[in-house]
Formats: C-alpha cells, sequence, structure tokens
C-alpha cells in the first residue's frame, strides 16, 4: 500500500512537470511569431541593388569619357612695369580689353613713396591671350616681372564631368524606386540618398562652372606705375634768418611754457630756501 502512494505521488509530479514545460514552450513561441509579426521587413531587392550601383556608375562613367575631346588650360598672366604717361597707358589696356572681347574686373590706383601706380585685373578671351599680351608690350622697354602660367585642368574637367553624370544616373534611379517604395522606412533612406546625391551634383556643377569660366577667360594681373620727380627747394639767405628767427621765438615760448607749467615747485623751492636762511640766521644770533 505504501508502494503505491509513492508511486501515485510520483506521477502527479511528473505530470505537473511536462505541464510547465509545454507552458513555457508555448510561451517561447508565442513571443517569437510576435516579434516576426511586428519586425519591419527587409529592403527590397531594387533598393539595394542602386546601393550597390553607386560607385559602379561612378567608374563606368569615367572609363566611358577617357577620350579627350580638347584640351582645358587655365592661362594667367602677371605683368608689373614702369611707364611714362600712366593715363595713356591705362587708357590703351582698356582700349585693348573691349577690342578682344574683354573686361576689366579690377582697376584700383594709388601713390608710393616717390612712385604713382595703377593695379588692373582683365579677364580676355583664352584665345586672344596672345594677342592682348602682344598689345600690352607694345612701347614697354623692360618688365619688372613677366610671368605666364598655363595650368591644364583637362583631367579634373573629364573626371567631374563623368562623375556628375553618374550622379544624375543614380538620382533618376533613386526618383524611380521611391515611387515603387513599400513602407516608409523605405522612403525615408531614399530620401536620405537623394538629398545626399543632390548636395554633391551641386558641388561638383559649381566646381564645373568654375573651372569653365578659368579656361574661356584668361586672367592678367596688370601692375604699372610712373615714378615722380623729388624736387629739391633752394631756400634763400633771408629765408634762412627768418626761419632762425621763428625757431628762437618758438624756443623761448616753449620754454616759457614749461616754466609756467613748474610754478608749484618754484614756490616750494623758494619757501624752502627762505626756510633754511632763517634758520641760519638764527644761529648766528645765538
Amino acid at each position: 500500500m505504501k508502494k503505491i502512494g509513492i508511486l501515485l505521488v510520483f506521477g502527479i509530479l511528473l505530470a505537473c512537470n511536462e505541464s510547465n514545460s509545454s507552458n513555457k514552450l508555448g510561451a517561447f513561441n508565442y513571443n517569437d511569431d510576435s516579434e516576426r509579426k511586428y519586425a519591419p521587413p527587409p529592403p527590397s531587392p531594387e533598393f539595394i541593388e542602386v546601393m550597390m550601383d553607386e560607385d559602379i556608375l561612378e567608374s563606368e562613367e569615367v572609363l566611358q569619357t577617357t577620350k579627350i575631346q580638347e584640351q582645358k588650360i587655365i592661362k594667367t598672366a602677371n605683368l608689373t612695369f614702369e611707364t611714362k604717361d600712366i593715363s595713356k597707358t591705362h587708357q590703351n589696356i582698356i582700349s585693348l580689353a573691349r577690342q578682344y572681347s574683354g573686361f576689366i574686373q579690377n582697376d584700383n590706383s594709388g601713390k608710393d613713396y616717390g612712385r604713382e601706380y595703377i593695379r588692373m585685373t582683365v579677364r580676355v578671351p583664352s584665345e586672344k591671350f596672345q594677342p592682348f599680351l602682344e598689345g600690352i608690350s607694345e612701347g614697354v622697354g623692360y618688365f619688372d616681372q613677366k610671368q605666364i602660367s598655363q595650368k591644364d585642368v583637362t583631367e579634373e574637367f573629364v573626371d567631374i564631368n563623368a562623375r556628375l553624370k553618374a550622379k544624375r544616373k543614380l538620382e533618376n534611379r533613386y526618383l524611380e524606386l521611391l515611387q515603387k517604395a513599400k513602407n516608409v522606412k523605405e522612403m525615408l533612406e531614399i530620401e536620405r540618398n537623394l538629398s545626399v546625391i543632390r548636395e554633391e551634383i551641386e558641388a561638383k556643377e559649381g566646381r564645373l562652372k568654375f573651372l569653365q569660366n578659368k579656361v574661356s577667360l584668361s586672367t592678367f594681373y596688370i601692375e604699372f606705375y610712373k615714378t615722380s620727380e623729388v624736387k629739391s627747394e633752394t631756400v634763400s639767405y633771408v629765408q634762412k634768418i627768418t626761419n632762425a628767427l621763428k625757431g628762437g621765438w618758438n624756443g623761448i615760448s616753449v620754454f616759457f611754457l614749461g616754466i609756467l607749467y613748474l610754478w608749484p615747485f618754484i614756490i616750494l623751492l623758494f619757501i624752502i630756501i627762505y626756510l633754511i636762511r632763517r634758520y641760519i640766521k638764527r644761529r648766528k644770533n645765538k
């Protein structure tokens, strides 16, 4: 009888343990199902493909545009020279700029010690660079500075153009992908990437315009000056005497003005002398 009771108790405990295990397993399965239900969907294959194709597009465009049609050269000249007639030279440069379809970008004038100068910045079409340079050089005996530089930016020009085309293609792909977006998360991710790409496009377009401007218009930095003659004035003997008298009178005036500034100390000095003399007299009387 005692053995039967022990077996019954053991059976009940085993049944309870199996029930708890099955409950835990059921709870685990429920949580797993709920997580799968509410987890965000993975990105679409089209979105992943566009993300991976960005660098490939740029490299393909660079390879396709390696054929250079023409060189892109930035021409610059720095000229400094002396002239006898500064106004005539100034007008001549303005006339040459108009003649060769250029314009004056900066025009400044001033005076240094012993000379008068004008500094100009002139932009001229690149094909007119040499004729304009020869026109300025006429009548100039010596250039203090004559520096001609040519910078080849063809490689940078081609590279920016290629990358710009790739960025525009990528922008169009993202716009197409935005219309096919399946959830809000995917839309936000596409819009963020679109914003970055558009900023890059604007930066590259700005750099391309800058290079195109520098290539199409050459820049001349011109400084020309006229040395002023220092006139030595001859002073007559009478004028020297007059100047000496004026100088002496000015010296006396300054001296008396100095005394007036020192009057408190002078009074104090007289008081001290008076007290000393009075003290000496008293000593003698004693």
